[in-house]
This record gives structure tokens, sequence and C-alpha cells, in this order.
């Protein structure tokens, strides 16, 4: 749904117009899975696939949000009600924005919310973190807050680790509220520094497809939170505050040193090598050697398929029939577990690799695939 349309059905669910209306994106990592919250590396661009949230404010302490895309009414939260926890419901992350808000200091009294998003859900695109970027941002505007970009990620990702209870990294949310058209986002997740690096892929022949496995992935469930605490034993084992802080060529004598800590030895070789990948991919695409990153998008499959063991039939198929079809490389992308994997590809290649993935699931007897053009895109913006 376009600004228009969002807005006119607030006014139908409200009783009268928004104050506003914001966009906020989901993402493609394109490198660097798993290391956000390490304090490495990552390298995400936003899709043109975006959450869009038309928004009032109240001063009587009251939250009430609908969604497009959700069946039921209205839902009515008192805010001195809210609780890191309570909610298992959609309703969770904005709320969950509110209450970071206000425990951050922030004067939000209220709002009526109306979204609806375009992101699709559970496939590993961050549908999550737009929504959370959107209302913070309408909320940032209409409070006058004041907060800057990454601020607002930070708190956004407050309200997914502590009031929804998914132990993410910052990316997805610094990736919503930060990224820009035509650019992927070089960020160092421990100082949140970025660096913009020029993406056309239009422009050299080429395209990236988001194979979206329609297998569905949860970040509050177990295995992910063993992922993370897994990478903290290995930081504190090696004394250091994060992985980060093992450097590519001291890896092998890193490794030595955790014994016969297996799982350890290969959830930390992932991360390492993996911000390894990362800077490597920056270096190729700041020399203008798109091609050259297929390889590295590939290593990095292996890497979460084998060390990481993140992966599922379903995505290594798409990279394995990719490759085989003439991909330049592919591999899964977001949290694991389901989800969508990226396949970088000469633009006239498209409609072969398509077609081959599309087959391979169908003799796999899976789900039949969405396949669509990652366009980088725009981040989070007020649209009226």
């Amino acid at each position: 749904m376009g600004a228009q349309q969002v807005a006119e059905r607030f006014a139908e669910l409200y009783g009268a117009g928004p104050e506003g209306v914001w966009a906020a994106p989901g993402r493609v990592n394109l490198i660097g899975e798993h290391t956000d919250y390490n304090d490495g590396f990552v390298m995400p661009f936003a899709l043109p696939h975006q959450a869009v949230a038309a928004v009032s404010r109240r001063d009587d302490g009251v939250l009430r949000l609908h969604s497009e895309d959700v069946e039921g009414g209205v839902v009515e939260l008192r805010l001195d009600a809210l609780a890191p926890q309570t909610d298992r419901e959609w309703t969770a992350y904005p709320a969950g924005v509110v209450w970071a808000l206000r425990e951050a200091g922030h004067e939000v009294t209220g709002a009526d919310v109306h979204l609806s998003s375009t992101v699709p859900t559970g496939a590993g695109l961050s549908s999550s973190a737009a929504l959370e970027v959107v209302i913070a941002l309408a909320l940032n505007d209409l409070y006058d807050l004041g907060l800057q970009r990454w601020k607002l990620a930070r708190l956004c990702q407050r309200a997914e680790n502590v009031y929804v209870g998914a132990p993410t990294g910052i990316m997805d949310q610094t990736a919503s509220a930060c990224c820009e058209q035509g650019h992927a986002l070089f960020l160092d997740t421990r100082d949140l520094s970025q660096q913009q690096i020029p993406f056309d892929l239009v422009a050299e022949g080429l395209r990236l497809l988001v194979v979206d496995t329609r297998v569905k992935h949860a970040h509050s469930g177990g295995e992910y939170g063993k992922r993370r605490a897994g990478c903290e034993k290995g930081a504190a084992l090696l004394g250091v505050d994060a992985l980060r802080d093992i450097p590519y060529d001291g890896l092998d004598a890193a490794l030595a040193r955790l014994g016969d800590e297996e799982e350890v030895i290969r959830l930390v070789r992932h991360v390492v090598t993996e911000d390894e990948r990362v800077e490597r991919t920056v270096a190729l695409l700041r020399a203008g050697d798109t091609r050259a990153i297929g390889p590295v998008l590939t290593e990095g499959h292996a890497s979460l398929r084998d060390d990481f063991r993140i992966s599922c039939p379903e995505l290594d198929l798409v990279v394995d029939t990719a490759l085989a079809a003439g991909a330049l490389g592919a591999r899964m992308t977001g949290g694991g577990f389901g989800g969508s994997a990226i396949v970088l590809a000469e633009a006239a290649d498209v409609d072969t690799l398509t077609k081959a993935v599309e087959e391979a699931f169908a003799a796999a007897d899976f789900k039949t695939p969405r396949v669509f053009e990652a366009v980088p895109s725009a981040g989070a913006r007020r649209l009226s």
C-alpha cells in the first residue's frame, strides 16, 4: 500500500487523518553473517520492500495498533503496562519501541498507528526491524526527540533484545534506518561507523536475486541464542572482548588454544573468516571488480553451512542449483534455519537460473520458492 492508501485506512480506523506517514525497508545482507553481535563487520543493503506506518500522537498514555497484514481489529495497550516478554504477537515489535523510548527517558505519551508491510515475514529479510524502525522514526519526528539514526537503531535493537526477547545484533535496524539507494552499507558494529559503498549492479550488467525458500525462521528460537552464547564462550576462552579481536592471520593459533571445544572452534572459525570476507568484498567493490565477489559469497555459504551449521536443505539446494546453472556466487542470507538465499548472476542468466531453482524445488517436493530481484534502495524516511 502507498502512503495515501495507508493514510486513508488510518482515517477509517481512527476517525481522523494521521499526522504523517513514514516508511522503513527490509534488508538483504550481502556478506557478514552472525558477525554483528561479535563486534564485527557487516554489509547489508536496503530492499524496496518496506513497512509503511501512518501515525498520530496521543496524550493519554494509550497505544493503539493496527496492521493491514494481520487479521483482527485495533489492539489497545496502556503505556504504563508495557513490560518485556509479555507479548508474543506482532504488536510486541512496535510496542517494544515505545517501551524502549520511554525507558531511555523520552517523553512519549501515546500514539495511534496503522501499519502495512511488503517485507516478507520469516524470510530472513528483517521484517521485524522494518516495523521497529518505522515506528521509531515516526515517534522521533512527532515528539521532536532529535535522535540520530544510529541511536534510533540502538533503541530498536533494545526493543527486540529485551522486550521481544530475540538476541539479535545491531545490523538489521541500522540497515533499515541508514542505508542509501544504490549502495551497500559497510558497518563496523563495534563503533557503528558507516561507509556507503556504491553497489550499482544494473550498470554492470549484473543482478542479485533473492530466493525466499518459504521455510520460516524465528530469531527468538533457541538455536540462534545457542550460537550467540557459543561465540561469547569462545571470546571468553580466548581472553578477548569479542571474536572481532581475533586477527585473521592469528586464527589457527587461536583455534589451537581452544583444545577439544569442537563446537566453539567451528563458531570462532566462521566469525573470524566471515569478517575477513566482508573486508575482501569491500575491497573488490571499491576496485570495481563486482563479479569477483561471487566466490566470496559462496565461501560464506560453506562456512555458514559447515561451521555455523544454520543452513537447511532448501537453502543448500538454492546455492548448489544456482552455481550449477552458471551463477557467479550464492549464499544463504539472514539468521538461518530457513529464510532466503541470494544469487549473484549475469543479467542475461536470470531467467535460466530462476527456472533451474524452481524446477529443483519441484523435483525435491519443496514449496515453490519466491524469487525476486534485490535492488539497493533507500533507508527509512518520511513519506508525507
